[in-house]
């Protein structure tokens, strides 16, 4: 072999190595590097169509699923190109990052119904367990908690609690505000997890706090002292007796 033929095959093996570096990089060294997550939703009602239009709009490709996606053709053309819609199965296998927001009582379905997809992945749980529409299972988040409570219906994924706190219209009229941004709290047992959450409640136009593993999301779960505070960073902080 000559040495030219041996330096070749040299640049095509690293060249190789660096391409499937780059397809492997984890969600955290992504964003971290400048690059935007492909997100996938479950769910595109007020919160979803919401915080999946500022992710748009800070260059991350967002495709947003319901069971008739056909329904979407609209949302999907007002958001741009960035904008997809398809199916459950679609959007979990597009996205790096899920956003789950549905009504809480489909939650443990969902998690039966996709064990396998979702196996892995990052899930951003917005949902919020409503004792009079979601049965049993409100009960159950009282009890022990939302957090866990999502973790167990969701085996195998990395939830973290997320987007939960306040209405659609105060995501949609605060994002991007002048300092102080507001604060959206955030809770996983993941670590790489809640370093892919937190930036991208940055790219939505909001300031991540994070409040501790997922036993310490029903500190912010509806009823809670987290829940429902337009505030910043400092003030919920303040309001969660957390570290400043």
């Amino acid at each position: 072999m000559t040495m030219d033929t041996t330096l070749n095959r040299r640049t095509v093996l690293t060249a190789g190595g660096a391409l499937m570096f780059g397809a492997t990089m984890s969600p955290a060294k992504a964003q971290t590097s400048g690059g935007k997550i492909p997100i996938g939703t479950i769910g595109a009602g007020h919160i979803g169509s919401t915080i999946g239009g500022l992710w748009i709009k800070n260059g991350h490709k967002v495709m947003f699923s319901s069971r008739h996606p056909e329904e979407l053709k609209d949302l999907v053309a007002s958001l741009g190109p960035q904008a997809q819609a398809g199916t459950v199965d679609q959007a979990i296998a597009f996205g790096n990052v899920v956003l789950l927001t549905v009504p809480y009582g489909a939650v443990p379905q969902i998690g039966r119904d996709y064990a396998a997809q979702l196996n892995g992945k990052i899930v951003l749980d917005t949902c919020n367990a409503v004792a009079a529409r979601d049965g049993a299972v409100a009960d159950e988040v009282e009890a022990n908690g939302i957090g866990v409570t999502s973790q167990k219906y969701l085996p195998g994924t990395r939830v973290v609690r997320a987007f939960n706190t306040m209405s659609y219209k105060i995501f949609a009229s605060e994002a991007n505000r002048p300092d102080p941004k507001l604060a959206v709290p955030i809770a996983g047992d993941d670590e790489e997890a809640v370093r892919v959450a937190a930036g991208l409640v940055r790219d939505a136009g909001f300031e991540p706090v994070v409040v501790g593993k997922l036993a310490d999301a029903k500190l912010f779960q509806r009823g809670g002292p987290g829940y429902g505070q337009p505030v910043s960073a400092a003030g919920l902080k303040q309001k969660l007796s957390l570290r400043q």
